[in-house]
């Protein structure tokens, strides 16, 4: 080993040990998110290491496995070869075996199905599909939608139900938020003055945010990471993988659709399937802009860029009575990148939504200062709104954890607490992270995120709007997505 990795080894004694696992670990993907979550599983996480593998189809960072005497296969996993190429290494024995699916391009409807036939644990931070859906033309945009992604777990699930533990979408956003917004809820219910239990059903869970007057959610994101060289032309700079920031950029904007919203979109469109929860927009999420706040950056105008979250928190949040929905939170991400991600999107929206040639992920050294301030902000109740989330530093992610930045910590970490929720509720088959333990898995995780802090702010989207120039404004209730949307 090198002496980077004993020191993270020496350091590792200081952490506590939440689990211990001794059947085959693959990892699937060894990327930014992957190479950031192996310090983390060391740490907390008792391994067979003979056991461990990683399989990626790109060997950039092979370095750090080889220093640990880990095992490496550098190949991509693709709809032919998937079966053939993992059963060996989960059916080792003795005990089960366990899929961590960091990669892009990977089916994670397909990769389920495997693992619940080998008997084998998976979690995953997004419903991936096999290459090439969300930019085949020949698709309809419902079918290139997360909300169709999502739809299909679903439909496994319905499948086949209960058995072995998989855990679908558990990173930062989706995953780590939806405990964000639990806590922020039961956080605001206190604040106005609800004297109520703490939910222990989903249907108790959407009656509460009901009572507390609750009319959306924004994940709102800012991330003020700057790196050290300016960004060059022909080149995708991002904080986490451009591969993926690219792909659901260019997919269709998604939103999950409140109950109290009066006006559609104009270029808005429901689903004829599914659970009805959301709706799209005919446009891609890198090209569609809304109004939004964080505390450091206050009112800031964000991309409206699709993401399973946006779905899964309007649909587990939604109260249904006699088979109609009474009540539903309008969600949806409202995310501004870092500045060279802003300048790449532009540079890529320029040329026809065509991706730049060359791409590069800022890493722990490439990055002067700056934080991912991610978190969630519950509006429209008797307070306005309750922004509730991680302020997570470079400077902090540097002292806490190597190999990352700390946009990948608040990915990564939530990948270690989802996987020890997982080992800890081993037969639940299926979940979303909206059904797992929040206090749990944010008590794992919360060593890592930074200062997590709560903000009430009287910010609304219809501050300052039509003072230089006059626009169609629904001024009776400012939380109207008509508000929101930039139009």
């Amino acid at each position: 080993m090198d002496a980077t990795t004993r020191a993270a080894h020496a350091a590792s004694d200081a952490w506590p040990m939440h689990a211990r696992f001794d059947g085959p670990i693959v990892m699937i993907g060894f990327g930014s998110i992957g190479k950031g979550t192996l310090p983390l599983l060391e740490r907390h996480i008792g391994f067979d290491r003979r056991k461990f593998v990683a399989i990626a189809p790109e060997d950039a960072d092979r370095r750090l496995l080889d220093a640990r005497e880990l095992r490496f296969i550098h190949a991509p996993i693709t709809s032919d070869n998937y079966r053939a190429m993992l059963a060996p290494l989960l059916t080792t024995g003795p005990g089960r075996g366990m899929i961590v699916n960091l990669s892009v391009d990977t089916s994670s409807v397909d990769l389920m199905d495997f693992a619940k036939d080998v008997g084998a644990f998976y979690i995953d931070t997004v419903v991936e599909p096999w290459p090439g859906l969300y930019t085949d033309p020949r698709r309809s945009i419902p079918q290139r939608s997360n909300y169709a992604l999502r739809e299909g777990v679903l439909a496994l699930r319905r499948r086949r139900p209960g058995g072995i533990t998989a855990v679908s979408c558990c990173g930062a956003n989706p995953g780590m938020v939806s405990w964000f917004v639990k806590q922020a809820l039961l956080d605001v219910v206190a604040a106005v003055g609800l004297d109520v239990e703490e939910p222990k059903t989903r249907a108790a869970w959407a009656r509460l945010m009901q009572r507390a007057g609750v009319k959306g959610i924004h994940i709102a994101e800012r991330d003020t990471q700057r790196a050290r060289k300016p960004k060059p032309r022909g080149m995708f700079v991002n904080t986490w993988s451009v591969e993926g920031f690219c792909a659901e950029g260019l997919q269709p904007s998604e939103l999950g659709w409140g109950t109290h919203e009066r006006e559609m979109p104009a270029n808005g469109r429901r689903h004829d399937f599914g659970c009805g929860a959301a709706i799209y927009l005919t446009q891609p999420g890198a090209g569609t802009r809304v109004r939004s706040w964080t505390p450091t950056a206050t009112a800031q105008l964000a991309f409206l860029i699709t993401h399973n979250e946006s779905i899964s928190i309007a649909d587990y949040f939604t109260l249904w009575e006699d088979g109609k929905a009474v009540y539903r939170p309008t969600c949806h991400y409202a995310y501004h990148p870092c500045d060279d991600a802003v300048l790449s999107l532009h540079e890529m929206a320029g040329a026809g939504w065509r991706p730049q040639p060359r791409w590069k992920i800022l890493d722990e050294e490439d990055i002067v200062d700056g934080i991912d301030e991610l978190g969630v902000l519950l509006y429209g109740h008797e307070r306005n709104a309750y922004w509730y989330g991680s302020q997570l530093s470079i400077e902090e992610t540097r002292a806490l954890a190597p190999y990352q930045n700390a946009t990948g910590l608040q990915v990564s970490s939530a990948v270690l607490a989802g996987i020890v929720w997982m080992l800890e509720n081993p037969d639940c088959g299926i979940v979303e992270a909206d059904e797992m333990d929040f206090r749990r898995c944010l008590e794992i995780q919360r060593p890592y995120l930074g200062p997590v802090i709560g903000r009430y702010t009287d910010w609304t989207p219809l501050d300052h709007r039509g003072e230089l120039f006059p626009e169609a404004i629904d001024r009776d209730d400012p939380w109207q997505f008509s508000n929101v949307l930039v139009r």
